[in-house]
C-alpha cells in the first residue's frame, strides 16, 4: 500500500482472531481505507460491534469503539447517535447477527433512517459457534447442523433494507474489492441510515462443509455466484436472477431521525436550542 494505514489499527490487538482465508480481514481493511480517503479524525468515528467473527471487529480499530450483546450492535449505535450527533457511528455485524436475534433492530433503524453506516459480514453461516444454519444460507448447501443441505429459504438482507425503508442500500463481496471500497465510501457519506452487505468468505466452515477446500476456491465462489449490476440498479435486485445481483441499489434523500428529533425538541421547547 501507498498509504500506512497502522495509525488506525490496535497493535496489541493483531494477528486477528480470524482464520487464515476468511473475508473479514478484506471488509475491514476496505473500511479502514475509505475512512482514511475521508480524512476523518478517528476521535470522531465511533465503531459498535456484535456477537461473532466480525464482531471481534473493533477490537483491532483505533476508533471509539464497543463490543456489544448478540444482535444489538443498532440499538447501542442509535443511543450513541442520539446523544453525541456529531460522531461518525458505524455498525460491523454478521448475517446471523443482523437477520435472527437483530433482526426487528435492523428494521427499525432501516425504518427511523437514523444517520448510521451498517457493515453486515455476510458469510451464510454461523462461524463463531460452529458452522451452524444461518437465516442466509444459501438452498442446498451444508453446514453442521442441515449435513444434508439446507431447505429453507435465504433471507435476502439487501431486500429486507429496502422493503424496510433504508436511504441507502448495496451489496458487494470480499472479492471485489475496489467496488467494496467505492460503495462504503458513499455509504459513510450518506446521511442516513446507511447499509452495505458484504457477501464473504468463510473457509474453515461454509467452504469445508461444501467441497470448497482452500480460501482460493471460496474467493471464485463469491466470484462465480454474484453478478455486479453497477450503481443504481434498483430492478435487478427486483428480477428473478440466477446469480445474485451486487451494485447500489438505492441512494436518495430522506429525512434523517436525529435531525427531525432535534427540531421537535426545539419546537417544543419554545425555539430555544
Amino acid at each position: 500500500m501507498s498509504e500506512d494505514y497502522r495509525n488506525l489499527l490496535r497493535p496489541n490487538a493483531l494477528p486477528s482472531v480470524w482464520c487464515p482465508g476468511c473475508g473479514n480481514g478484506v471488509v475491514v481493511k476496505a473500511l479502514i481505507q475509505a475512512v482514511s480517503d475521508l480524512g476523518w479524525n478517528k476521535d470522531d468515528v465511533m465503531v459498535v460491534g456484535g456477537i461473532g467473527c466480525s464482531g471481534r471487529t473493533p477490537f483491532i480499530l483505533d476508533f471509539n469503539t464497543m463490543h456489544t450483546l448478540h444482535g444489538r450492535a443498532l440499538a447501542f449505535a442509535a443511543g450513541i447517535k442520539m446523544a453525541n450527533p456529531r460522531l461518525k457511528v458505524i455498525t460491523v455485524s454478521g448475517d446471523g447477527d443482523t437477520s435472527a436475534i437483530g433482526g426487528n433492530h435492523f428494521i427499525h433503524a432501516c425504518r427511523r433512517n437514523i444517520d448510521i453506516t451498517a457493515i453486515v459480514f455476510n458469510n451464510g453461516i454461523y462461524g463463531q459457534t460452529g458452522g451452524q444454519l444461518a437465516p442466509t444460507t444459501p438452498v442446498g448447501r451444508r453446514t453442521i447442523t442441515t449435513m444434508q443441505g439446507s431447505t429453507e429459504p435465504t433471507f435476502d438482507l439487501a431486500q429486507l433494507a429496502l422493503g424496510a425503508g433504508a436511504g441507502f442500500v448495496a451489496r458487494s463481496t470480499s472479492f471485489d474489492f475496489n467496488e467494496l471500497k467505492g460503495f462504503m465510501h458513499k455509504a459513510l457519506l450518506y446521511h442516513g441510515f446507511s447499509v452495505i452487505e458484504v457477501m464473504t468468505a468463510c473457509p474453515t466452515y461454509f467452504g469445508r462443509m461444501n467441497d470448497m477446500r482452500e480460501p482460493s476456491d471460496m474467493l471464485h465462489y463469491l466470484r462465480d455466484t454474484t453478478e455486479p449490476v453497477g450503481e443504481h440498479a434498483v430492478e435487478a435486485i427486483r428480477e428473478s436472477h440466477k446469480l445474485l445481483p451486487t451494485g447500489i441499489f438505492r441512494e436518495e434523500a430522506r429525512p434523517e431521525y436525529v435531525d427531525a428529533y432535534r427540531e421537535r425538541v426545539v419546537r417544543a421547547s419554545g425555539g430555544m436550542k
